[in-house]
C-alpha cells in the first residue's frame, strides 16, 4: 500500500453507522421516519452519495458528514469538494 493510500481516510462502514446509530439509542428508520420519510429512505446514503440524507445522519450522531464519508467530501489531495443539497421548487 502506497503512502498516499496509508494517508487517505477511510469511508465508515455501513454497519459502523448503523451500531453508532445505535449506541445513540436510535435506528437508521426512527431518523429516517423523523425527518418525515419512508422508514428505509435513508438507507440509500449508506450505499450512495446523497448530501440530505448524508447529514441527517452525521446530525443525529452529532458530527460532520465530512467525518463518516471523507472520500465524499474531499478529493485525494485533501481539498475540500464542493457538495450542496437541492432544494424542491415550489
Amino acid at each position: 500500500m502506497s503512502t498516499e493510500q496509508q494517508n487517505q481516510r477511510m469511508d465508515w462502514h455501513p454497519a459502523d453507522i448503523i451500531a453508532a446509530l445505535r449506541k445513540r439509542n436510535t435506528t437508521l428508520a426512527a431518523v429516517s421516519r423523523a425527518a418525515g420519510l419512508s422508514s428505509s429512505t435513508l438507507a440509500n446514503a449508506l450505499i450512495r452519495p446523497w448530501p440530505k440524507g448524508e447529514r441527517l445522519i452525521a446530525d443525529a450522531l452529532g458530527i460532520q458528514a465530512s467525518e463518516i464519508w471523507p472520500n465524499r467530501y474531499f478529493d485525494s489531495q485533501g481539498r475540500r469538494i464542493p457538495r450542496e443539497i437541492r432544494h424542491k421548487k415550489s
